[in-house]
C-alpha cells in the first residue's frame, strides 16, 4: 500500500502486539519534528545566573553599592549567585564571614527567595536567590 501511494512504511512502536506500522512521508515528518522542536527551543525561558563578589573586608559604601546592583538584577527576573571569597587567615573567621553575609541579604530591599541556603565552599561562602 505505501509503494502505490509513493510514501514510507513507518514502524511506530515495535513492542507492541501487533506492532504499530504507519504510512507516511518520512523526510515531511522529519522536518515537521524538526520544526516542533525548534519552536518549543525558542519557547523556553533560560534562567541566567548573576554574580556579585564581596569579601568580608568590604566597606559599607560598597555593600550597598554592591546591594542596589543585586536589587537591579533581582528586578530584571535574573537569579543572583552572592560569592564571599574567602583568603588565608579569613578561612577562620567563618562566623564574621556569614554575619557579614546576612548584613548584605538584610540590605537588599527586594523581596527575595533563597534558592540555596549560605554554604560553605573551599574558597568561601556562597548563596543563591531569587526574587519573591
Amino acid at each position: 500500500m505505501a509503494q502505490e501511494k509513493g510514501l514510507d512504511l513507518i514502524e511506530i512502536s515495535p513492542n507492541a502486539k501487533p506492532p504499530v506500522c504507519r504510512i507516511m512521508d518520512h523526510g515531511k515528518y522529519q522536518y515537521e519534528k524538526s520544526k516542533k522542536d525548534r519552536s518549543q527551543k525558542t519557547n523556553q525561558k533560560k534562567i541566567e545566573i548573576k554574580g556579585i563578589r564581596i569579601s568580608p573586608r568590604i566597606g559599607q559604601h560598597d555593600l550597598e553599592f554592591k546591594a542596589k546592583q543585586a536589587e537591579k538584577f533581582l528586578d530584571k527576573g535574573y537569579k543572583v549567585k552572592i560569592e564571599m571569597i574567602l583568603r588565608g587567615r579569613e578561612k577562620w573567621l567563618l562566623e564574621t564571614a556569614k554575619e557579614k553575609m546576612n548584613k548584605f541579604i538584610e540590605l537588599i530591599s527586594v523581596e527575595i527567595i533563597f534558592e540555596q541556603e549560605i554554604k560553605k565552599q573551599p574558597r568561601g561562602l556562597i548563596v543563591i536567590i531569587a526574587k519573591g
